[in-house]
């Protein structure tokens, strides 16, 4: 295996926030989460007579100066309470936070990088399933979330009018668009 120039250079902690750390490795930058915290990111699909649908989350992001729309997630213990916090504890509490449902059963998919050119940050990816609405959702004091139930079928359509709209529109949901457009398509038919 080739590794590339400074692979084995020295990470040198360059500023370092409560959430952020910004780190140099050689000539390489990039940004990680302080204290070694990662995010649980949830697929939350909740079956109906009508079809399944998506729990999706909308909020003011403010590195993109615009709303987003967004699979919902947290990170997992961010708190001085909750530090040594399961991924699968920190969806079931992000979960209910954000959308106001609870999961019967939550099962974790595998750990997952978003940007690894620019972000060492991994998460981990769960599913959840057996949805009950036991509250209305929106986040904690001043996160101001809205909450979206998408039947599956129509997510392609939500997302370009949110599009058109100027919401931006996080990575993961492109798993949902093209497991969607891959059964249209045939793609895995050969």
């Amino acid at each position: 295996m080739t590794f590339p120039p400074d692979h084995d250079a020295p990470e040198e902690i360059k500023w370092q926030g409560r959430f952020i750390t910004m780190k140099q490795r050689g000539r390489w930058e990039y940004a990680g989460r302080a204290r070694g915290m990662r995010a649980a990111a949830i697929i939350a699909i909740d079956a109906a007579e009508d079809g399944a649908h998506v729990l999706l989350v909308e909020q003011y992001r403010v590195p993109l100066g615009r709303r987003c729309i967004e699979i919902p997630a947290g990170l997992v213990g961010d708190g001085d309470d909750n530090a040594d916090e399961s991924a699968i504890s920190a969806a079931r509490r992000e979960l209910e936070e954000e959308t106001g449902y609870r999961a019967a059963k939550i099962t974790d998919l595998g750990e997952f990088f978003s940007s690894p050119g620019m972000v060492s940050e991994g998460f981990s990816l769960l599913r959840a399933e057996g949805l009950t609405k036991v509250g209305d959702g929106g986040g904690v004091d001043g996160e101001d979330i809205t909450v979206h139930r998408v039947k599956l079928s129509d997510l392609a359509a939500f997302v370009d009018t949110k599009r058109a709209q100027g919401v931006a529109v996080d990575v993961r949901l492109a798993m949902l668009l093209m497991t969607q457009k891959i059964g249209e398509n045939g793609w895995l038919d050969g």
